[in-house]
């Protein structure tokens, strides 16, 4: 990878709908994209922007990097409208039920690819799986430096110059490229495609790799080489509705009601 001149990848994903009601697959226990609505990971929007006012400002080359199906070319398109120039998709069967590291070692295999990229920017995490752990997987598959929950990206001087959103605050750090990075939501307000983008973008270049072009081993991908394994699920019960508790006016009847309650519950 090149740590002269700025060369942006973001890694994106496909999601169901955070409005859809969701439901797992009673066979395989993978949660059910077919029959809902899939969009854009709404934290990578935020990874999307960033670069895009990196490239502003830089002039440099934005390339979106996404593992999924063939289906998921509708969330990359949304990230070309948005203004980035082209990108990679790696589809495949076989990836199907890939956990955290399984996902890390097929982008990382495929990053290797775009020899010319030295910042890899991902969003927080996803919405529906919620780990956060892939950005910094990557960066352990690549050897690179991992800045995670970013709240201000900048290039200075041919090295990032960042700040690190804690707790208590913020860290400012720097860091040499090449460099795996994770922004955190509210960093930026990511831009709505332009009629003229999301025209523009059916014309940018989007490569598909499989996984035996980027030689994957079988072993590393896939539901039968995750680390964990659901054995069973159980819908939840539905919600009983909740005990109305009348006072007359004084508030200490109330109060003494919910003080009963309490106890009944063994809370207090």
């Amino acid at each position: 990878m090149n740590g002269d001149a700025l060369n942006v990848v973001v890694c994106v994903k496909q999601v169901v709908d955070t409005e859809a009601e969701k439901k797992l697959d009673p066979t395989s226990f993978r949660l059910d994209r077919v029959s809902v609505e899939n969009i854009l990971n709404p934290y990578d929007e935020y990874a999307v922007e960033a670069a895009i006012q990196l490239k502003e400002e830089h002039d440099c080359n934005v390339t979106i990097l996404c593992m999924g199906p063939e289906a998921a070319q509708e969330a990359v398109r949304k990230a070309l409208a948005m203004g980035a120039d082209e990108a990679v998709m790696i589809t495949d069967d076989a990836l199907a039920g890939s956990d955290a590291q399984g996902t890390a070692y097929a982008l990382a295999e495929a990053l290797k690819t775009l020899t010319d990229c030295n910042l890899i920017i991902f969003g927080a995490m996803s919405t529906d799986a919620q780990t956060g752990l892939v950005p910094a997987a990557v960066g352990d598959q690549l050897g690179l430096p991992v800045l995670t929950g970013l709240s201000k990206l900048e290039f200075v001087d041919g090295s990032l110059s960042v700040r690190r959103q804690t707790d208590d605050g913020y860290v400012a750090l720097s860091c040499p490229l090449p460099a795996v990075v994770s922004v955190a939501k509210g960093i930026n307000e990511p831009r709505y495609p332009s009629l003229k983008g999301i025209m523009g973008a059916k014309k940018k270049p989007l490569e598909e790799k499989s996984a035996g072009d980027l030689g994957l081993s079988a072993d590393k991908i896939g539901q039968d080489a995750a680390w964990t394994r659901v054995l069973s699920t159980t819908t939840p019960p539905p919600r009983q509705s909740g005990q109305r508790l009348d006072d007359d006016g004084s508030g200490q009847v109330g109060a003494d009601k919910v003080i009963e309650f309490l106890q009944a519950q063994k809370l207090i």
